[in-house]
């Protein structure tokens, strides 16, 4: 015999037993403790729920342990399980270490069968409520426990109603709810092939069992993987005495938060139904009163309800979220737990609560969820008008915000349209760099293919645009100008809403929501830059971008994309030549035409971020990029630029590479085309000169890309010195500079001692480092990744939260080595990664300097520094 404890009487436990007892075991014991009035029961652990996943039987001991306690239960309540005089009804419900909102089952009125219904008819001189308690019993257990489908249930209770004349089931007698029983149990023995149990042990195990069961019910799975919940045992079972919301009209049910969920003010906030039980308050069948009607009707039962509200939220030192129930004037508290809440009200709670006292800085930060600042970083959606919409599609929230807009297909269309004031949303098969005026120019993106970090995704956050990514059941016809979901077409001109926070896509216009910032939002920020020691940058191309990220805190540029700069306008026609130029003299020609033009943006970003650090990285995709790919497209440009079509085709054929990724960017291009690094040189340093002739603090940091071998980087450093000391020989003014690296490449972050002779500092781009250091695709990937993630063998998709042990690793190899060469080799983050709060956190532990990300990320990036420091401390 075992003599390990399975089960805890409430008196036993206390709210520090959450892993074992569940959040609501753990709990209820700490409202026994504090003397609220809770209908007593006992707590079966999460540890049996564990065995029992793993084995399909009880572990040894339990059912005695169960036993005992269903006798004790029976001594406190001096009633009896399945007693034909004085029967005890039991509730049976789930609760895990976190709470799960109606993920996993309950069964209410346990105990009841044919002969307990004639005695708790006789006991309490109310045989309707007797008859009503069975008939809900039978649906629920049925429902749980057999396997019978709830409408079928419906369908009997319908029926009863319709022949009765009444709408609601409180119009029903005790005739009519006998006559409800006897169809019930015949609904069950069709359904079920077998007989309604009667015999009250066996009634309780299969409900144990049921609970146990719906740990891993589907509903329960997704909940768990949608909010990263990991490493629990299991759902703990609590055994619980009835007490009844459905005697009469002096009882009642009610659900109620200690201040309002959506606002966060300290308002007492619920609702509640006399003669009810606590599925019907949800259900929505009849509409609830809202909680301050009940002072009316039962002003004592209120007050001690207020009461409680005040000594509860108090003790937890959080908004709580509670059930009550009311049995012949007597208030029973069923439930408390910590309420979720929205972002809005999680600041405005967080620091309420510090002025009053009840909190401190460090707890009130903790208590936002960085991730949840989203919400109030975007317009959304009016959640009262989206209900009468239906989702036509759904893809990845690969950007948030939601956005509506008339459908276009290509960039040129999105730029036309805008410009004459029309709001439009950019609907591509996947978007490529010459897509960027377009998605400039557009409210949102929509793409059929790509990940979370594919370029859609990328950009889109970058601009603060709402963006839905791979959605697979869109296809994209680009030449027909429409785009079709299962029977629909979407044709170009037509209206859609993209929520990009959700990934969910509506045909038609949705009212939207302006985001709010409030007073409280900013003393939360102000708190978590006091507590953090981790700085955050942005990664922004225009002085748009970073004017942005300054608004929202950035304290420097972590990332500026020169290349983005290069598809604009005229510049394209520049880029063009000089790729299809023959010989380094024709090169330089063109290159001189984009030199004013990359100058001038230099110098709008430094005049923007007065002083702070600017990283600017030299041009990294291949050239290929810059061309078209299509044929009818080459020959439209081979007439624009007066060159020969099969001399622009054979180009194309000739840049063209198997693997891009993988082929002649980044760093070297710069190597065997030099001018170009002495172009883009020569107008960062030529921009800071001016700056600096105007009184602007300036301190470029020149990133080289995709280096791997420390010759790669000494030769393009080299140019670059060479460059900036002519412009500050020529300007007779002295510019502070540095010259670093990317680490982005495997064997980069392996040599990192030797890069670091030449880096005077290293940004870890973790897109291309999880690529190479993983072998996936990021493009790609998307087919298979997700079920790499539901089967475990990556806890997050590595895209959009650092693989630790993986990236991670040589991460903490590159700063090992780097900082054994260099003590106090600066390093940061310019992958997507930074704007991640687990991969924050990451970069907090290991000692990175800074972190970047896109400018609607920088407030989520600094609480999620916050976050890590404090965690840290304690």
């Amino acid at each position: 015999m075992t003599d390990k404890k399975y089960v805890y009487f409430f008196s036993e436990g206390d709210k520090s037993m959450k892993d074992i007892l569940g959040g609501k075991g753990a709990n209820l014991a700490e409202m026994t403790k504090l003397g609220i009035p809770v209908p007593q029961g006992f707590t079966i652990t999460a540890e049996s729920c564990d065995y029992f996943s793993k084995n399909g039987k009880w572990p040894e001991g339990l059912e005695k342990q169960i036993k005992d306690n269903v006798a004790k239960l029976e001594e406190t309540m001096k009633k009896k399980l399945g007693d034909k005089e004085n029967p005890l009804l039991v509730s049976v419900r789930s609760g895990a270490a976190v709470s799960m909102p109606g993920m996993m089952d309950t069964v209410l009125n346990l105990g009841m069968n044919d002969e307990t219904v004639l005695a708790v008819a006789k006991k309490t001189g109310n045989e309707r409520f007797a008859w009503d308690s069975y008939r809900r019993f039978i649906q629920m257990f049925g429902d749980v426990d057999m396997g019978v489908e709830h409408k079928f249930f419906e369908e009997v209770l319908e029926k009863a109603k319709e022949n009765k004349g009444v709408q609601f089931d409180t119009g029903l007698d005790a005739g009519d709810l006998k006559k409800v029983v006897e169809e019930y149990k015949k609904v069950v023995k069709k359904h079920a092939v077998k007989d309604f149990p009667q015999e009250p042990f066996e009634q309780l195990r299969l409900s144990i069992n049921a609970v146990f069961k719906s740990w891993n019910n589907s509903r329960a799975v997704t909940y768990r993987k949608l909010n990263s919940i990991t490493g629990l045992l299991g759902t703990a079972v609590n055994v619980q005495a009835m007490v009844f919301g459905n005697m009469g009209e002096t009882s009642g049910t009610g659900v109620c938060f200690s201040r309002d969920p959506s606002t966060g003010k300290n308002e007492f906030y619920g609702e509640y139904l006399m003669n009810a039980q606590g599925e019907d308050v949800v259900a929505g069948i009849r509409t609830p009163q809202p909680i301050a009607e009940l002072a009316k009707g039962m002003p004592e039962q209120y007050k001690e309800l207020v009461a409680i509200r005040d000594k509860l939220e108090k003790h937890y030192k959080d908004m709580q979220d509670m059930e009550f129930t009311i049995q012949e004037g007597k208030l029973f508290m069923l439930q408390t737990r910590n309420g979720k809440r929205t972002a809005h009200a999680a600041v405005k709670i967080s620091v309420d609560m510090v002025k009053e006292g009840l909190l401190d800085e460090k707890t009130a930060i903790i208590r936002v969820p960085p991730e949840h600042l989203d919400q109030l970083l975007h317009k959304r959606l009016d959640e009262v008008a989206k209900k009468k919409y239906d989702v036509l599609a759904k893809g990845l929230p690969a950007s948030p915000g939601a956005v509506v807009g008339k459908v276009v297909f290509n960039a040129d269309d999105a730029v036309a349209m805008a410009e004459k004031k029309e709001k439009v949303i950019l609907v591509r098969t996947e978007t490529s760099p010459e897509d960027i005026k377009g998605m400039n120019a557009a409210e949102g993106i929509l793409t059929a293919r790509g990940g979370m970090t594919s370029h859609a995704a990328v950009v889109a956050r970058g601009m603060g645009k709402a963006c839905v990514a791979g959605c697979s059941d869109i296809k994209v016809h680009e030449e027909k100008k429409e785009f079709k979901v299962k029977d629909a077409i979407v044709k170009e001109g037509e209206f859609i809403t993209l929520d990009g926070s959700r990934g969910e896509v509506f045909k038609g216009q949705i009212p939207l929501v302006d985001p709010e910032l409030s007073g409280d939002f900013g003393i939360l920020m102000e708190w978590a830059d006091k507590h953090r020691t981790l700085k955050v940058r942005t990664n922004a191309d225009t002085p748009a971008d970073a004017k942005k990220a300054r608004e929202f805190g950035a304290e420097g540029i972590g990332l500026c994309r020169t290349e983005h700069m290069f598809f604009e306008g005229d510049r394209i026609k520049a880029v063009r030549e000089m790729i299809l130029s023959e010989d380094l003299e024709g090169r330089k020609k063109a290159l001189a035409k984009i030199l004013p033009m990359q100058r001038e943006d230099f110098e709008g970003l430094f005049t923007e971020m007065k002083g702070l650090p600017v990283t600017i990285r030299l041009l990294d995709p291949p050239l290929h990029e810059f061309l078209p790919h299509e044929e009818e497209d080459i020959k439209e440009l081979s007439k624009e630029m007066k060159v020969d079509f099969e001399k622009l085709k054979s180009k194309v054929e000739e840049l063209h590479e198997f693997n891009p990724m993988l082929g002649h960017r980044g760093c070297r291009l710069g190597i065997i085309f030099p001018e170009i690094t002495e172009m883009q040189t020569r107008a960062i340093f030529e921009a800071a000169v001016q700056c600096a002739n105007k009184g602007v603090d300036v301190e470029p940091e020149v990133m080289v890309p995709l280096v791997g071998h420390v010759k790669e980087l000494a030769l393009q450093k080299e140019v670059i010195v060479r460059v900036a000391d002519e412009v500050m020989k020529e300007s007779g003014k002295d510019i502070k500079y540095t010259v670093g690296t990317m680490i982005e490449v495997p064997r980069a972050a392996l040599t990192a001692d030797e890069i670091a002779k030449e880096a005077e500092f290293f940004s870890f781009g973790t897109n291309d480092l999880t690529q190479m250091g993983l072998g996936l695709s990021r493009d790609d990937a998307g087919k298979f990744l997700p079920s790499y993630v539901d089967m475990g063998i990556y806890a997050k998709d590595p895209f959009q939260a650092i693989d630790q042990d993986g990236v991670g690793s040589l991460m903490k190899i590159a700063i090992k080595h780097g900082r054994s060469v260099k003590e106090k080799l600066k390093c940061g983050i310019c992958g997507e990664h930074g704007g991640e709060p687990s991969s924050v956190e990451f970069c907090h532990k290991i000692g990175l300097n800074y972190v970047s990300c896109s400018p609607f990320r920088v407030p989520i990036a600094r609480l999620a520094a916050a976050h890590a420091a404090i965690k840290q401390g304690k």
